[in-house]
């Protein structure tokens, strides 16, 4: 088993990080990458303003979930849960308490590696892990890197060390970040849900009024509320619902807003999903109370309203873009529709519903609640009586699917 060990301030962790974890996971073929934000740097303090261990852990999640690699990419507290200062060596003999038969890689940038025979106990890093270094600027001295090569093997014999070359660096800091963020720039060098999770919290002096901000900045926040491996859907949702928008005349802005959050309570839990029905007010039926998956709707419509101040007609659409119900508006019209048959989508109909929804936008959303009835029935699981009332209601506007 190989682990991978990068560690850093990650103040904020930045696309240039991402590249760097990305490659050294492929080059060194790790099985694991651990991802382990400093508490206390012994080399320099924490400049002011930097976020609790709570945000900066969080961040480091968010960005080992970028990475798309489940099972392999965590985040680490290893660090954050130790007194102290964070010294590398202490770090490695935990990860080897813990992986006793693991070949340990730590990746460090081009400063650390060019200093690492300076640290703190380097002798017992070295004996720990190989180093695995890669620049961060393009155009770096590979004089340079070859001549601490040598010097740590010189000096350590047996240190295993990797130089990785990165394509396409992001030149980039994390302190330049921090000076960019306040005044409103920086945004393009972070991953999408870093720079949500930083407007969410007002992170390193980033002030927005969550109910004010612009498109870009809305689905920043969306997306860090959920899990990488969905944002393609929610962006899929977006575009359909815009185009379907397009097409039949209703609001495009309103339509992408919907789309954007409408599943971005989707990750929570029953009991958190209650939660924040009892908060806010929404009655559930029995089908409800115990069916998660009903309740994401609820919740993000409610989400979109408190949190994002989202007009109430893009609130509805996300309340009954799971059920449907009778006399759905036109923009609940589309978001339902889009949502079931946005281009990630794959499965038997999906291209029938697709040429219904630019033909009769009520047949496509009949084909959908029908689908839905007919898929539940198959699973002998219960239909909601929305989307029982949402079909009947369709059949008495005498909407009937054509045969193609």
């Amino acid at each position: 088993m190989k682990i991978g060990i990068y560690g850093g301030t990650f103040n904020p962790p930045h696309l240039g990080h991402l590249a760097a974890a990305r490659a050294a996971v492929g080059a060194l073929e790790l099985d694991k990458l651990l991802l382990v934000p400093d508490a206390i740097p012994p080399h320099k303090p924490l400049p002011e303003g930097t976020p609790g261990p709570e945000h900066r852990l969080a961040m480091a999640e968010k960005m080992a979930d970028a990475l798309l690699m489940p099972g392999t990419a965590e985040a680490s507290d290893i660090e954050l849960r130790r007194a102290g200062k964070s010294f590398t060596a202490d770090t490695l003999a935990r990860v080897r308490g813990q992986y006793p038969d693991a070949q340990l890689w730590l990746l460090v940038g081009t400063d650390m590696f060019l200093t690492l025979h300076q640290w703190s106990r380097p002798e017992e890093i070295l004996s720990l892990a190989g180093i695995c270094a890669f620049g961060r600027a393009e155009g770096e001295d590979e004089s340079l890197f070859s001549a601490q090569r040598d010097r740590l093997e010189g000096l350590y014999p047996g240190a295993r060390v990797r130089v990785i070359p990165l394509p396409g660096v992001v030149d980039i800091s994390s302190t330049r970040l921090r000076e960019l963020l306040p005044r409103g720039e920086g945004r393009e060098y972070l991953h999408p849900s870093v720079y949500g999770s930083i407007l969410m919290h007002g992170l390193y002096g980033v002030r927005r009024n969550l109910k004010e901000l612009e498109l870009p900045e809305l689905r920043a926040c969306a997306y860090s509320m959920m899990r990488e491996k969905r944002v393609a859907h929610v962006q899929g949702v977006e575009e359909e619902a815009a185009r379907l928008a397009r097409r039949w005349g209703a609001d495009e802005s309103m339509a992408r807003r919907a789309g954007i959050l409408h599943d971005c309570t989707k990750y929570l839990e029953l009991e958190p999903q209650l939660a924040l029905c009892r908060q806010y007010g929404v009655e559930l039926d029995e089908l409800e109370r115990r069916a998660v998956k009903l309740l994401h709707a609820k919740t993000g419509a409610c989400i979109a309203r408190a949190v994002f101040g989202q007009p109430e007609q893009v609130c509805q659409a996300i309340f009954w873009h799971t059920t449907a119900r009778e006399d759905m508006s036109l923009l609940e019209k589309i978001l339902y529709v889009a949502d079931y048959m946005e281009p990630n989508r794959n499965f038997d109909g999906v291209e029938r519903l697709r040429r219904l929804a630019y033909a009769d936008l009520d047949q496509a959303l009949l084909a959908g609640v029908e689908t839905t009835i007919q898929e539940m029935r198959e699973r002998e699981l219960p239909v909601h009586q929305s989307t029982l009332r949402a079909r009947d209601w369709l059949l008495e506007q005498g909407v009937r699917i054509a045969e193609d």
